[in-house]
């Protein structure tokens, strides 16, 4: 009787099967799929829901005719589907409206909000109800709605491709249906198999992979896979980023090999073969104390008349990193190294980036030096390009170098650096020309928002503080930038292809916005003070510095710095020479960090082989498509190190802030949401003052201006100063809560 009900409910399902169309795939129906009916059953499928409007799943197939050609009517409706040509409604099938349709990734979440980007690089805010169950790194179908602030809004509508990277972070909590998955991006709960998963307890740090994916975010299931320990740890809490991003810390062991190999022999004779020798030259390093990777050194001479030499020399890493290789292959796939707290996910092996190729003092290296001629006003005459072998003199130290020039370095360190105090003082010199250079230029001086992390010897941060730039820093820099202007100027002079970065003006929507906050903020931008006038179609970099001049003494600078930051377009790389903004220049690139950059690496091998002798039309042919493609992934693993750091800064302050949880701190109001306001702290933490920790009242908001309680009539603005507590920190996501100091 058993067997009997079995094959008559498999009969029937068979039947309802055939229904559908969703019938699994017999022999003779894995044959290949004619064009001629793949199209259609495509115009079939439009026809019907044209003339119906919409259709369940079982009424489509049956006016397909699907029976048929099964195989070819779903291949159809998956392809139409992917297309965003059509859209599944509950369990109706419906005609996407084309002409406000737009495919997107969804490239942020969180806990009730997410952020699309369409494929112009339009970001989107999409509420929390219109995601979809959409999660990080999925292709999406969107319609844009109507905005209830100055951003552009969407809806989700279809998920036309779901995210290869199924991985998400968080940490265990309980909730009324167990303990389930609070993920540390999407602040969302997700339930957890716990018969697939390792083991895990309430407040661990965890890595799970989603099994199931339901039609909203709370219907998602996942399996905790790797479990990381303590939340309120946030090494954890990075280490679990690290994983959930399949960021690659480890070398696979033929990189290694072959990083190994490359570097065993060291600096023979046969390498010094047509290099210039600079071994006698007084060349040596300058940076951070606990640098590793010394991948740029200088030298400088100057003239009886006022002129300058200045000497780059950049380690050759193309010499040891060769193209198509493994090392090659595992260096473009990492596109930089990335620096968080005192770590470091580098490029390329110690072997080879603390090896081989750091310019460490005392040793023969192999580089790639840039011969600068500048006249006395800092102005690039001359320049050359060689490979080099240079022996560095001293290991300089920024804050050993800043304590000579400041005259109040101890004997010891003056006798450190005996050979090169010359040379030190001629740096400082030509720094202070080549910063005059840059303010004619008119481009902007923005500061830094960034804080140093102070941690413990068990990686716990215990303290954070502005980040601070010696003059040595400056003075560095300015070499740096010398150096890549002239190499950009090259390639595009030579018109070879070349990997450029590039930074373009800003749009005029930002600059409109910034114009509107300015006058919000009172800063007379009328005909009496035509310094600050902006033209959002002829905007220039002297104009921002404009405006950073006249308020820098104001309460409200840090403000206007951040608006001012907020307003310029990112900067990226490209194969087009589209000049640079930020720095006011037609020309350049990145040149000076080949230890940690594949696009500086890109960089050397062009010019090596130009070097070489190699024409314009064969440099096209090899690397024509090459620039194109390098440009692109040192784009986009740049902006992934970049957005780690910020959550890595994030969570370490929001560590430091745990522990001082009920103190008050100064700060000063950066961002006016509906639902608060953002306040830095002058610490440099960031902490979110919600409404619904203000004092009792009824709050009116005009969104990035100013916040009000229409009760009391009090009222706090951007750029305000105020006195809050630390109510709460969430190492994990890396926010910091803050209540009014009474």
């Amino acid at each position: 009787m058993a067997r009997h009900n079995a094959k008559h409910q498999a009969r029937k399902n068979l039947k309802n099967n055939k229904k559908s169309g969703n019938i699994s795939k017999s022999k003779s129906q894995q044959k290949k799929i004619r064009s001629g009916e793949l199209e259609s059953c495509c115009r079939k499928i439009r026809t019907f829901l044209e003339l119906h409007k919409k259709l369940s799943r079982t009424e489509l197939a049956q006016k397909c005719r699907s029976h048929r050609n099964p195989q070819a009517y779903q291949t159809a409706l998956e392809e139409l589907r992917k297309k965003g040509e059509i859209l599944e409604r509950g369990k109706y099938y419906v005609l996407a409206d084309q002409g406000k349709t737009f495919r997107a990734e969804t490239i942020r979440l969180h806990a009730h909000f997410g952020f699309i980007r369409d494929e112009n690089d339009k970001e989107y805010f999409v509420a929390g109800k219109f995601l979809n169950g959409s999660l990080k790194g999925d292709i999406v179908l969107a319609r844009a709605i109507p905005s209830r602030s100055s951003s552009p809004e969407a809806e989700i509508l279809s998920i036309l491709e779901e995210s290869q990277n199924t991985r998400i972070a968080g940490r265990i909590v309980p909730t009324e249906e167990g303990l389930c998955l609070l993920s540390d991006i999407a602040g969302m709960p997700l339930h957890i198999n716990y018969k697939e998963s390792c083991h895990y307890k309430i407040n661990d740090q965890v890595l799970c992979e989603v099994i199931s994916r339901g039609s909203r975010h709370m219907d998602h299931k996942v399996k905790v896979i790797l479990n990381f320990g303590d939340c309120d740890n946030a090494q954890n809490c990075m280490r679990s980023r690290i994983a959930e991003q399949e960021i690659p810390v480890d070398f696979p062991e033929k990189v290694q090999l072959d990083a190994k190999k490359a570097a065993a022999p060291g600096v023979t004779e046969f390498d010094l073969q047509g290099r210039l020798d600079l071994r006698e030259e007084m060349i040596f390093t300058i940076d951070g104390a606990h640098s590793k990777d010394l991948d740029d050194a200088v030298s400088i001479r100057k003239h009886p008349d006022g002129h300058w030499t200045l000497g780059v020399h950049i380690a050759d890493v193309s010499h040891y990193v060769r193209p198509n290789s493994p090392l090659d292959s595992e260096a473009f796939r990492r596109g930089t190294s990335i620096y968080y707290a005192d770590e470091v996910i580098p490029m390329l092996p110690k072997a080879l980036s603390n090896g081989i190729c750091s310019l460490n003092a005392g040793y023969d290296r192999l580089t790639f030096s840039a011969i600068l001629e500048l006249s006395p006003e800092g102005d690039l005459t001359h320049y050359e390009f060689h490979k080099s072998v240079i022996h560095s003199k001293v290991r300089g130290i920024y804050e050993e170098c800043n304590a000579i020039l400041e005259q109040r370095a101890d004997p010891e360190i003056l006798k450190k650096y005996a050979p090169v105090l010359e040379s030190l003082e001629l740096l400082a010199e030509l720094s202070g020309i080549l910063e005059q250079r840059r303010k004619r230029r008119g481009a902007p001086e923005l500061e830094s928002t960034e804080s140093v992390l102070v941690l413990d010897q068990d990686g716990i941060c215990t303290g954070l503080a502005p980040i601070q730039r010696g003059r040595t820093e400056r003075i560095i820099e300015s070499c740096m930038l010398c150096a890549n202007e002239a190499a950009a100027k090259l390639a595009r002079e030579q018109k070879f292809p070349f990997v450029y970065r590039v930074h373009e003006n800003p749009s005029p929507e930002r600059i409109i916005i910034l114009r509107e906050m300015l006058t919000k903020l009172e800063i007379s931008q009328d005909s009496e003070n035509p310094d600050l006038n902006l033209d959002p179609e002829e905007i220039k970099p002297c104009d921002i510095q404009n405006i950073l001049d006249q308020t820098r003494d104001l309460p409200c600078f840090p403000v206007i710095n951040n608006l001012t930051l907020r307003s310029m377009a990112k900067a990226k790389y490209s194969e087009i020479p589209k000049g640079h903004f930020g720095l006011a220049l037609k020309d350049y690139t990145h040149f000076t960090s080949p230890i940690r950059r594949y696009s500086d690496l890109v960089v050397h091998r062009i010019l090596s082989d130009y070097l070489d002798g190699a024409e314009t039309e064969w440099l096209i042919r090899r690397y024509g498509k090459f620039t194109e493609n390098a440009a692109e992934r040192a784009s986009v693993t740049e902006l992934r190190a970049i957005q780690l750091e910020r959550e890595a800064d994030a969570c370490y302050a929001a560590e430091f802030m745990k522990s001082h949880t009920g103190e008050i701190f100064d700060g000063v109001i950066t961002s006016v949401t509906e639902f608060g306001m953002y306040v830095q702290l002058s610490n440099m933490a960031e902490g979110l003052l919600h409404i619904h920790d203000m004092p009792a009242g009824e709050y009116f908001t005009e969104e990035n201006w100013f916040f009000e309680n229409t009760l009391t009539g009090e009222r706090w603005q951007l750029g305000d100063p105020v006195r809050v507590v630390c109510l709460r920190a969430d190492v994990c996501t890396g926010h910091v809560d803050l209540g009014l100091a009474i």
